[in-house]
């Protein structure tokens, strides 16, 4: 389905333009008039991370007049695996900082406007409203489905990429020419389900693969030239080297951009609405769980105490806490790992950060280990105030 342009030309390109553009200018599909209009269009990119990475890098190489970048993280050495606009001379400076020094020499004539601060209900309105296109790299879901509410309430298009491990999709959302994220996703799924970047890891690469599509639809929609993903996802699998199509059509009942919408301003608490952790796992944590500092002196008094870690093996192998056992959340939730669990011991668990373990508790409560405990911050704690001379991941 093709769209008319999202945005007017401008009034003229310099001679220093049409040399840096040159290769656009003679496809006639873009021609004069369509840089014109990547001149003059106003987008925003929502993370610079492993998405925004390239992204933003081929937003600006393109042409685009005004790039937003909106990050509130800083460098991590880790990040330098996927995340290509950023360098070892950045780890520790903030991200919007990073990526808007590498847009500037890709292409000095690029506007740059940095948002160094975490988008939330409170801001995404104002933020938004200053731009033509909302390009999201966010990873999370709760952020996810704000940054569609936003767009919808706002009446703009924004283009989507999501990527785990080898998988990754791309889809355009513009509720005034087809669906938007809820129609695909009406609700967030389940806490602990569906693993994060952090937790199950990406291939570097992927990023760089799926954000270059969201450039080329963002370009498209800019431009009004081609098919946009607009009703359709698709679909990448990089080990078997296949992309495919799937068609997501509008649904009339959706809540927020259907016939009789129920949601028409932004929620209150997008973190509520799609769970950190689960309501059992919530109430299993509250009052049951201590902080690394406070295992490590558990550990250095000699308690009577089985530490598990609840992550992944390939996660374990990068750094563990000292004498933790290696049982995987998912042993947890089929109860596998329950017979392996001492009876004369305090049951102490951790996983990454805090979510996973909380998850594993709650089962070990319901099966009767009333004093287990969990590690707030879990082994990324434990590297940051107990032994900085681990590696963090």
């Amino acid at each position: 389905m093709s769209l008319p342009p999202l945005v007017e030309p401008a009034a003229e390109l310099t001679v220093d333009e049409v040399r840096r553009y040159s290769r656009h200018l003679i496809i006639p599909d873009v021609g004069m008039a369509g840089q014109k209009r990547l001149k003059n269009a106003k987008v925003l990119c929502v993370g610079a991370g492993g998405l925004g990475s390239p992204a933003l890098l081929y937003l600006a190489a393109a042409g685009v007049g005004t790039l937003g970048i909106i990050d509130f993280d800083v460098v991590d050495e880790s990040n330098l695996q996927r995340q290509v606009i950023h360098g070892q001379s950045d780890v520790g400076r903030p991200k919007a900082e990073s990526a808007a020094a590498s847009i500037r020499e890709i292409n000095p004539l690029v506007d740059v406007v940095i948002h160094n601060t975490a988008l939330t209900t409170e801001n995404v309105m104002e933020i938004f409203a200053g731009y033509d296109l909302i390009v999201d790299g966010t990873d999370n879901f709760a952020t996810r489905y704000m940054v569609n509410d936003a767009a919808v309430l706002l009446g703009k298009p924004y283009v989507w990429g999501s990527i785990y491990r080898f998988d990754g999709q791309a889809s355009v959302f513009w509720a005034e020419h087809g669906p938007c994220y809820r129609c695909l996703y009406p609700e967030p799924p389940p806490p602990g389900m569906v693993p994060s970047c952090a937790e199950g890891g990406v291939l570097g690469v992927l990023c760089a693969s799926i954000g270059s599509i969201q450039v080329n639809e963002a370009i498209k929609l800019l431009t009004g030239i081609g098919d946009p993903l607009v009703g359709r996802l698709m679909i990448y699998d990089a080990l078997e080297m296949k992309y495919r199509d799937v068609k997501v059509r509008k649904d009339p009942e959706c809540v927020l951009c259907g016939k009789d919408p129920s949601v028409t301003q932004l929620l209150d608490d997008y973190e509520a609405f799609c769970g950190a952790v689960s309501d059992e796992a919530a109430e299993a944590a509250s009052g049951s769980t201590i902080t690394a500092a406070e295992l490590k002196g558990m550990m250095d008094r000699g308690e009577n105490i089985y530490v598990v870690d609840v992550r992944e093996l390939n996660e374990y192998e990068i750094v563990s806490i000292p004498g933790a056992t290696l049982i995987p959340k998912g042993e947890f939730l089929n109860g596998s790992a329950l017979e392996r669990l001492p009876q004369d011991k305090k049951i102490v668990l951790h996983c990454k950060s805090g979510a996973r373990s909380a998850e594993a508790l709650a089962v070990v409560k319901n099966a009767g280990f009333s004093d287990a405990v969990h590690v707030g911050g879990g082994v990324l704690s434990w590297v940051k105030t107990v032994d900085p001379s681990l590696p963090s991941y």
